[in-house]
């Protein structure tokens, strides 16, 4: 394919790139191009620091949605493409680009989602290599553009959660590892959590783990790096999963940093409830049946030194905690009426909340 002929290419990466140890192939591919890198949830980590423009799909970034959607080359690569990215209808999936896509498994590629689109059955290592050596153009006036939307989309859309995520990335030392639970929380750390540096890890729960996980990935990950350092970024409700296992962290001398988005109600849940069942609430509010432990006084029971926090802005006065060689946990409260945004409608494909006109012109001129 002669790629030069393609004035707003994006290059999608999904988990698959990571397994097949092409990472380094797409940083190194992006840093030469300036190609626009967008991820599935999955592959966040894979576009970090200079290269960070966003993740797509239902819980995406809205700016990495609307780059998508006014591409005119989707390269994907290591990505299945299922519903949450592409939509219950193919049409509204990048409609005026051409598809180039790679994947390891025929059955995914037997789905199409484009009636023209070019299919790629290898490893995601041996396409990357392919694509690298390839005639690829520089997209620098492209990827600058990029940028100018997701600047002025920066904020549009933050929550408390985003926010909180935000302030946590500034205190994160270059390259970190991190693990991310299941829940609210995950998606406000895909859409905001920006790691310095190419090399981070953001081990996210995805489809591979249920509330719970994002404690046992820290201390696997802990003892995999010799003991070091961890970031496990959970929920009040994935705590609870497995919250047996802060044993296993002060037994070990594990030095895992657990900060705890505490807002007292299994938010994912709920707000499917309040938005799709008329705020009739089962077993995810105080008022119909979950409710939350004193988890900084659960820690120190386990020796395990912690705090409560009761805004993100107070993260910053222990940020000695999440760089000292001792498990910490941080008990930070958000306020439960936090929702999930922006998020795009099953029934039209539209991204919610709408943009304001005058708003939406300007991203349009920027991306047209």
């Amino acid at each position: 394919m002669n790629y030069k002929s393609f004035r707003k290419p994006v290059l999608l990466v999904g988990s698959g790139v990571r397994t097949s140890g092409a990472a380094r192939l797409v940083v190194d591919l992006a840093l030469r191009t300036n190609v626009p890198v967008l991820t599935t949830m999955n592959a966040v980590d894979i576009a970090q620091d200079t290269l960070r423009i966003g993740m797509i799909g239902t819980y995406g970034n809205r700016w990495a949605n609307l780059i998508l959607e006014n591409s005119d080359l989707v390269i994907s690569v290591g990505a299945r493409l299922g519903l949450r990215q592409i939509g219950h209808k193919r049409e509204w999936f990048a409609p005026n680009a051409k598809l180039v896509r790679n994947d390891i498994d025929p059955a995914e590629l037997s789905r199409n989602i484009k009636d023209e689109e070019e299919k790629h059955l290898m490893d995601a290592r041996e396409f990357m290599e392919t694509l690298i050596s390839s005639d690829f153009p520089d997209c620098t006036e492209w990827k600058n553009r990029c940028l100018a939307v997701k600047s002025m989309l920066a904020k549009y859309d933050n929550t408390e959660g985003n926010d909180a995520v935000e302030a946590l990335s500034l205190l994160l030392p270059e390259n970190p590892i991190c693990t991310i639970d299941i829940g609210q929380h995950q998606c406000w750390c895909a859409q905001s959590l920006s790691l310095k540096g190419y090399e981070g890890r953001i081990l996210i729960g995805g489809g591979y783990g249920s509330m719970g996980c994002g404690l046992p990935y820290a201390i696997g990950a802990s003892i995999s790096t010799n003991n070091g350092i961890v970031y496990c970024i959970i929920g009040d409700g994935g705590l609870q999963m497995n919250i047996q296992e802060l044993e296993t962290v002060a037994r070990e001398k594990l030095p895992i940093k657990i900060i705890v988005f505490n807002n007292q109600v299994l938010g994912k849940i709920s707000e499917i409830q309040h938005g799709s069942c008329q705020d009739r609430y089962a077993q995810t509010t105080a008022s119909s049946g979950y409710t939350v432990p004193d988890f900084e006084k659960i820690a120190k029971a386990y020796n395990i030194k912690a705090t409560t926090i009761h805004s993100y802005h107070s993260l910053k006065q222990y940020e000695s905690w999440l760089i000292d060689d001792r498990p910490c946990l941080i008990n930070m409260f958000i306020n439960p009426e936090t929702l999930l945004i922006p998020k795009i409608k099953w029934e039209t494909g539209v991204i919610m909340p709408l943009l304001d006109d005058e708003l939406k012109n300007k991203v349009d001129e920027l991306l047209k």
